[in-house]
Order: structure tokens, then sequence, then C-alpha cells
């Protein structure tokens, strides 16, 4: 996973191949040498406008940037934040939140490329419209590379959200009812007791 060192280590090896010295970058970039140096310092990450800036200055191609900023939005993502998003989830909506930081930046298309889930079940998932099953979720996180705590953290979200035997006992009564009175329903408006509603 990218971290704030590797991303200006790999800010660095752009600069040194491009053959800048970092006045000659700040000439190109419209930015203070200063500024560029602390880029690639590794003690912070540069915002995404300066490392943009960067790059182009150094010739980068424009192609070539989306995969840039999915570097820097990974080394962005401080991975407490999320495990801290995971264990603080009292829904499902708040489970989703999590798990949508966790698999950002991809599309939903990426998503379902990567790991075969289709993506209405994984923007379900994402929305908090409906809980996943443990596997499915972790085969999603583990695709996009979660860490063993991230991955833990979701099982414990998925665990801690999901219906005790006595709401699914419910649900299965709420169920079962509706199915009866469906039937029962069948069953007048074949026998011709029960007229169907007029076509408007």
């Amino acid at each position: 996973m990218e971290d704030v060192e590797s991303f200006a280590g790999a800010l660095q090896r752009v600069r040194r191949h491009a053959g800048l010295s970092y006045r000659q970058l700040a000439d190109r970039a419209h930015y203070s040498h200063p500024h560029l140096i602390r880029a690639t310092s590794g003690k912070q990450l540069p915002t995404w406008e300066v490392a943009h800036a960067f790059l182009t200055g150094c010739g980068v191609p424009a192609d070539l940037l989306p995969v840039w900023r999915r570097r820097w939005e990974e080394a962005s993502r401080d991975p407490r934040d999320i495990v801290g998003l995971l264990e603080s989830a009292e829904d499902l909506e708040n489970l989703g939140a999590a798990v949508a930081a966790l698999v950002r930046p991809r599309s939903l298309r990426a998503l379902e490329q990567e790991t075969g889930i289709p993506r209405t079940t994984i923007q379900a998932w994402l929305r908090g419209s409906r809980l996943a099953r443990p596997d499915r979720l972790d085969h999603l996180v583990r695709s996009v590379g979660a860490t063993p705590a991230e991955r833990a953290a979701v099982a414990d979200a998925v665990q801690r959200l999901s219906p005790g035997p006595e709401q699914l006992g419910a649900a299965r009564e709420r169920l079962s009812a509706s199915q009866e009175r469906l039937g029962v329903a069948r069953e007048r408006l074949s026998s011709g007791r029960l007229r169907a509603a007029p076509a408007a």
C-alpha cells in the first residue's frame, strides 16, 4: 500500500528522471522550490494541487495523471481512520461509508471487474441498503489491498450489525404471514369471490 514516504520517493525519482533541479522545476511548476522540496521530504503528503504541478512540471503525460492521483489518494488514506470508522459504525449506512472510503477511488465498474461482484450489489453495500455476506465483503476489501486490521474491522462490523436470531425469526414470521395472505387472496380471485380491480 502506498504511504506518504513512498509517494515522496516516487516524486523524487520522477524529478531526477526529468533531469531537473528544484529551482528549474519551480519555474515550470509555479511553486517555490522550498515548497517542492517539502513535497518530497516524506514527512507530510503534499496537496494534490502541488503533486499535480510537480508531475506536470517534470513532463509526466496527462494520461498518467489519474494513476498518480490514485497513488496520492492511497497515500492520503490513514488506515487508522478507516478502522476507526468501522469500529464506530452503528448501522449499515455507517458501514457502507467506511467501506466506500476503503475502496476509494475505484469506480463501481472497476470494482466489479476486480472482484466479479455485480456493481449493483457493491453499490447497495456502499449505500448501506443491503448487508453483505461476510465472505463476499472480505473478498471486496481484500481485492483493494485492505490491511489485516482493516479486514478484521470489516468482519467485526458485519458481525455486530447482522440481525440476531430473534430478529431473523420475526422477519420469517412476517414473511410467512404475508405469503399466507397472498395465497388466500389468490384463492378468492380464482374462485371469483374477489374481483380484480378494473384496469385504469
